[in-house]
């Protein structure tokens, strides 16, 4: 069994005008959910909905989980596609 402190989660949401949103959360669909009904979600999706998570990573303790967010949003787009795409087949579609 993992310690508590590795149980954070590095998401990329797929927004309703194909961007990428980046964040980490102790709990990705919780976290979907409040992105998705606008209360405690992000400012990025005002004017914009949330339609999937594309990608996820689990087991990050806090501080690897920002250090990993940090290195995603420094990513190009065609970058976050190919990422996305190598976790396709076997990671999960939505929250």
């Amino acid at each position: 069994m993992k310690k508590k402190a590795d149980h954070w989660s590095l998401y990329i949401i797929q927004a309703s005008d194909a961007s990428f949103y980046t964040g980490i959360t102790t709990d990705v669909e919780r976290r979907f959910d409040e992105h998705r009904r606008g209360d405690r979600g992000a400012k990025y999706f005002n004017g914009r909905n949330p339609v999937e998570v594309v990608y996820r990573e689990d087991g990050h303790s806090r501080s690897s989980a920002s250090r990993r967010e940090a290195e995603i949003k420094q990513l190009s787009r065609s970058e976050k596609q190919s990422l996305i795409a190598l976790q396709q087949p076997s990671g999960p579609r939505h929250a």
